[in-house]
């Protein structure tokens, strides 16, 4: 086995690997893994192997850095016999024997290395290596227009939000006394600067944004960076969702994780605006978990972490219907990767005013399906009623 630790520590150590396969298992087992892939890529700034295990049903991965990996693939060939490395310079094929005697054959390359930077490049709404004031002052990138590694998965939460920020821009009407739009629970308020950025700075539209949280220092924070910015009409005030009326009319309304039935609030708070544009990112749902009830389903809700995941699906599926029936055009989208947090939803409201009668009797029978009470068709009282 000597033989091969020197043979992969030499491809590694020349950054010749394109890719590879162990193949043809000594144990035929349909629980385990039957191959391995692996091949190099680039992940938030640093250099991984990432290592593909190919089961009878699934498919798993793996990254592993360049000390790990070779650690773990020589754990592997005590399982396999066989393996293929193909490299820039020669494709190695490895034998082993049922006494695991190693035979490496070499042979001309048959593969050519790929860029693995321009694999790994997406192109942002927020470019990587461009510098940004706004994301400088924050913490997310240097000077130089470098993502710092520990703030990637902040900067693609950004650029995922101005994504989406991006496809509701035909819903969102020039105003001669501006676009108003109001960030409820808006915390650090990195969504809120990026907010600012991409509408004034990039869209050229005239904008008054309010940035409203209850932590005084976070709100004294963020009115010193926006003053230091020049964003003069970006402003934050220290307020809670539900008891907000610093406001007429406002366009657009946006809620990152508020807790419960805050979300609720918000969203009636948008309804009553007659806002264009709704963008909710919902947060532990707790109100129906109480409430859901369902004999049928008693197999799936005698179980606690069963019921809680449906309660937050229920939640989330009787808001958007709810936003249908007054008069909203509702996306349910992913916002960011699973591995970054569980709560990942974002719900998307444009206004049309289109109501149908589809929506409003699937919201009836799911409500006496499940036996619930929604706090939001409660809040928003007679508005709601007179459509039902």
């Amino acid at each position: 086995m000597e033989k091969i630790h020197e043979m992969i520590e030499k491809v590694l150590k020349e950054e010749a690997l394109i890719d590879c396969v162990l193949s043809n298992i000594r144990k035929k087992d349909p629980e385990i893994y039957q191959k391995v892939t692996i091949r190099p890529l680039i992940l938030k700034e640093d250099k991984v192997y990432q290592f593909t295990y190919s089961y009878q049903k699934k498919v798993m991965h793996e990254n592993l850095k360049k000390e790990e990996m070779l650690e773990k693939v020589m754990v592997l060939f005590e399982q396999f016999k066989q393996g293929q490395f193909f490299t820039k310079d020669a494709d190695y094929q490895i034998l082993i024997s049922k006494k695991f005697k190693v035979k490496i054959l070499k042979k001309p390359p048959t593969k050519k290395a790929t860029n693995l930077e321009h694999n790994r490049k997406k192109k942002y709404i927020l470019s990587e290596g461009e510098p940004n004031p706004f994301l400088i002052r924050l913490g997310v990138m240097n000077e130089k227009g470098k993502v710092l590694s520990k703030k990637f998965d902040k900067f693609r939460q950004i650029n995922r939000f101005l994504e989406m920020v991006e496809d509701i821009m035909p819903y969102l009407k020039k105003k001669d006394k501006g676009v108003n739009i109001i960030d409820f629970g808006c915390g650090k308020s990195y969504l809120t600067f990026a907010l600012y950025h991409y509408l004034v700075e990039v869209s050229k539209l005239n904008v008054n944004i309010i940035g409203l949280d209850l932590k005084k220092d976070v709100i004294e924070h963020c009115n010193e960076l926006a003053k230091d910015l020049g964003y003069d009409d970006l402003k934050f005030m220290i307020g809670d969702i539900e008891h907000f009326t610093g406001a007429d009319k406002v366009d657009m309304v946006v809620t990152l994780h508020a807790c419960d039935t805050a979300t609720d609030a918000a969203l009636t708070k948008a309804i009553g605006w007659d806002a264009d544009v709704i963008l909710s990112v919902p947060c532990c749902q707790h109100e129906l978990f109480k409430q859901i009830h369902n004999d049928v389903m008693k197999p799936i809700l005698k179980h606690g972490i069963l019921k809680e995941r449906m309660s937050a699906i229920v939640t989330d599926s009787i808001r958007a219907n709810i936003l249908e029936i007054m008069g909203y055009q509702a996306q349910i989208l992913e916002f960011i990767d699973m591995e970054h947090t569980p709560k990942n939803l974002l719900i998307r409201a444009v206004k049309t005013n289109k109501v149908t009668q589809e929506a409003i009797e699937e919201y009836k029978k799911l409500k006496t399906f499940l036996s619930i009470d929604p706090y939001f068709e409660r809040a928003l009282g007679d508005g709601l009623k007179r459509k039902l």
